[in-house]
């Protein structure tokens, strides 16, 4: 099922499957004429939760690419410290009080760069 969600929601937002939306919008307006508004109502509720879902599925897609990548980086380099892969599954409180804690040490760490002399 995930694989039909994420290939449906590639599809979706690239520039076809945003045609394919409009022309669907389009058909359904074209309806309300003909007295088919119940018909062209349900239509447009069904592509706007499509779309929601769309956007929100790539959002998490793309998320979780770069924490993916974040956490190369992390591990690539030595003097990192690896406590903080995998943070984004941690409890909101906690991610809360590493950040204050990462933004204080930083704060108080001076500069890696060299001063020019």
């Amino acid at each position: 099922m995930n694989k039909i969600l994420f290939v449906a929601a590639d599809f979706l937002s690239r520039p076809p499957g945003f045609y394919v939306m409009v022309i669907a919008m389009v058909v359904c307006s074209a309806l309300v004429p003909f007295g088919l508004t119940n018909v062209v109502t349900y239509g447009l509720s069904v592509a706007a939760i499509i779309i929601t879902g769309v956007v929100l599925i790539q959002g998490y897609r793309d998320t979780a690419a770069i924490h993916a990548k974040l956490d190369e980086i992390i591990v690539a380099l030595n003097e990192t410290r690896n406590d903080v892969v995998g943070l984004e599954h941690a409890d909101p409180k906690e991610i809360k009080a590493r950040l204050a804690k990462v933004e204080a040490e930083a704060a108080g760490r001076p500069g890696d760069r060299a001063s020019p002399s």
